[in-house]
């Protein structure tokens, strides 16, 4: 069971993700603890929704939703590290580097009339990488659900160059 030491509204997210305006998707954080996050919006809904192509909201920007939801937990979870150890760890911007398992139980999010409910969990990581899973719901039906591999520090993960010199 989450147990947040805080809620946030969109204006809240919106300061700790690089997503503004109409791509900020997200309209609540409802819960979160250092492995798990629930969000909420009806983004979904809006006419002028930034995702939407040829009038429609397709299933698969649901993961936009979860991607946005796994940056809004890191930078909560660097947050809370931060207060907890006096400064010494800072939020790092996260890129979305893999998908998995990804599975789309409708065709379009904008024919959805309830609220969407946006979870992500954090399965595992290390300091340069996290995998997260996810799904994004109404009520009780699920609408997409799936893995999420997140790197925070690509330097530290991308191999050293060889210096090596082969002279013949």
């Amino acid at each position: 069971m989450l147990n947040s030491p805080q809620t946030l509204n969109r204006q809240e997210i919106a300061r700790r993700i690089p997503h503004q305006g109409s791509m900020c998707l997200l309209d609540a954080v409802l819960a979160w603890d250092n492995d798990l996050i629930a969000c909420q919006t009806s983004t979904h809904l809006s006419p002028d929704h930034p995702l939407r192509a040829h009038g429609r909201l397709g299933a698969a920007c649901g993961v936009e939703y979860a991607a946005q939801a796994m940056a809004v937990h890191g930078a909560l979870v660097a947050q809370s590290l931060d207060s907890d150890n006096a400064g010494g760890s800072r939020p790092r911007a996260g890129y979305l580097a893999g998908l998995r398992s990804v599975t789309l139980y409708v065709e379009r999010l904008d024919t959805v009339c309830g609220p969407l409910t946006v979870n992500a969990e954090r399965i595992t990581g290390d300091a340069n990488t996290v995998l997260y899973s996810f799904t994004v719901q109404t009520g009780e039906q699920t609408l997409l659900s799936g893995r999420a591999v997140v790197v925070l520090d690509a330097a530290g993960i991308s191999p050293r160059p060889d210096t090596s010199r082969n002279i013949a």
